[in-house]
């Protein structure tokens, strides 16, 4: 049956010291990649002596914590957060700043697992009249290393060898401080692209910077290709399926008359389809080798992939609506109108499990919440009294969905 969403949230604002108290802890101490001992063991000690079933790794220090309702048998939701940190100063002047130089909680990672800690504890109490199961993915890794795939293939979600079904849902919160506060919002389809490392190397022959003719000089053909890249994305995509592609860095030479050997270009490529993402990789090479042939020099393309893109199941996002508005009133939600080209390694669970990933604003109330530091800022700020309200509503994702018995037909 499920329960009063006043008594839940009620429940969550008890709570709101000791979620705000693992935040600061997490902060504090920030980890960065796909090994998070100190915040792993930090999870352990705030849901310790629940009746939560653990497994980890082996590839990453991330863990998965399963309760089983008493209600009898029933679907299994996933609940995720975030762990890991990004390598960069804090400048908050906070009391408990990240203790650890160049590194610093700027992505909300420490309010995710916080309010995810939250949830399971809020559901914990309840799971006597829970069919089904939630679990609970703690993941390091999400900034830029991957951490949900390999949490994947080690099977700590299930599917593939590990024996267990995958999830019947998967849900994530992600904290924006360029949000109103206490404000839900999320879309269906695309809500985050795919992200690619773009390398560009031209190369060509070097020499003196007064005699170019006797040279193959790289580094208007670098300019050319930056330039036609812009034409390329303005041109040949559509704005209704749109690609970004930025060179943010180019590198040549070593002095003011000496032409260089070669002039490498890096950068970021954006799209919100797969069909996009593979297409825009192969007019990227076929650009670049072809403009640097025309002027009798060579480049080698070099695309690394990043996160595909987060698509969000329309079930899902209409069933994240419902609840919030169920939890929090009529203007609690926000649809977006557009996606956002981030990237989110989320997007490896949701290519396996339907769900959705939600946005909750974290500006403190009656800020100017456009201008606030974003993510990713020196000087990123959470509005913490926001938390508890992150956590009940996590927690009502779940309850509500197992209460459903699953994804109405």
């Amino acid at each position: 049956m499920l329960q009063n969403p006043d008594r839940l949230l009620d429940e969550a604002r008890t709570l709101a010291a000791d979620i705000v108290a693992l935040r600061r802890a997490i902060h504090a101490e920030p980890e960065l990649g796909l090994h998070t001992p100190l915040t792993r063991d930090k999870i352990r000690v705030a849901l310790a002596g629940l009746p939560l079933e653990w497994v980890e790794g082996p590839s990453t220090t991330g863990l998965v914590a399963t309760l089983r309702g008493g209600a009898g048998a029933g679907p299994c939701v996933l609940l995720r957060g975030d762990m890991d940190a990004l390598p960069m100063p804090e400048e908050t002047g906070l009391d408990f700043a990240s203790a650890v130089p160049g590194v610093m909680h700027a992505c909300g990672h420490d309010a995710h697992v916080a309010m995810l800690a939250g949830a399971a504890r809020l559901l914990c109490a309840r799971a006597e009249s829970l069919a089904g199961e939630a679990r609970f993915m703690f993941q390091p890794g999400e900034e830029g290393h991957h951490g949900a795939r390999f949490m994947l293939e080690d099977g700590l979600l299930g599917g593939g060898d590990s024996g267990i079904a995958l999830p019947d849902a998967a849900f994530a919160l992600h904290v924006m401080p360029n949000a109103p506060h206490g404000l839900i919002g999320g879309r269906e389809g695309a809500l985050l692209a795919a992200a690619d490392q773009i390398g560009i190397v031209v190369s060509g022959r070097g020499g003196h910077a007064s005699m170019p003719h006797d040279t193959l000089d790289p580094v208007p053909v670098a300019c050319e290709i930056v330039s036609a890249l812009q034409a390329l994305v303005a041109r040949r995509y559509s704005v209704f399926d749109p690609v970004v592609v930025t060179i943010a860095k180019i590198e040549a030479g070593t002095t003011h008359n000496v032409i260089p050997d070669s002039a490498r270009l890096t950068g970021t490529m954006r799209t919100l389809s797969p069909a996009n993402r593979a297409r825009l990789q192969a007019d990227i090479t076929r650009l670049a080798e072809g403009i640097a042939a025309a002027h009798g020099l060579a480049a080698q393309v070099t695309i690394l992939e990043g996160f595909p893109p987060t698509l969000c199941d329309g079930r899902a996002v209409t069933f994240g609506e419902q609840v919030a508005r169920d939890l929090y009133g009529p203007q609690a939600f926000l649809r977006l109108p557009d996606p956002i080209m981030g990237a989110e390694d989320f997007a490896y669970v949701l290519e396996k499990v339907p769900g959705a990933m939600f946005f909750l604003g974290v500006a403190h109330e009656g800020a100017d919440w456009q201008h606030c530091c974003g993510i990713h800022s020196t000087r990123m700020m959470v509005d913490e009294t926001v938390l508890p309200q992150g956590a009940a509503y996590l927690a009502r994702l779940a309850e509500a969905f197992l209460a459903q018995g699953g994804w109405e037909r």
